[in-house]
């Protein structure tokens, strides 16, 4: 269960990788580079939206 706290990490990383993999889609001039933006962008959200969340069920946790 001790990885499960650290595994939001993977979804910045892969953010940040998507989010590059438009920006250089983009500059080639390569077709759908949106779809890109989109998935890093989505992948940075959901690594805010679990931090957010595993902090609140550790608070929880740790009232009882």
């Amino acid at each position: 269960m001790q990885i499960l706290k650290h595994v939001y990490f993977v979804y910045i990383f892969l953010g940040i990788l998507f989010i590059y993999d438009g920006f250089v889609r983009l500059n080639n001039s390569e077709p759908h580079p949106w779809l890109s933006f989109l998935i890093g962008i989505g992948a940075v959200a959901m690594f805010f939206f679990r931090k957010k969340y595993n902090k609140k069920f550790e608070d929880h946790y740790n009232k009882k």
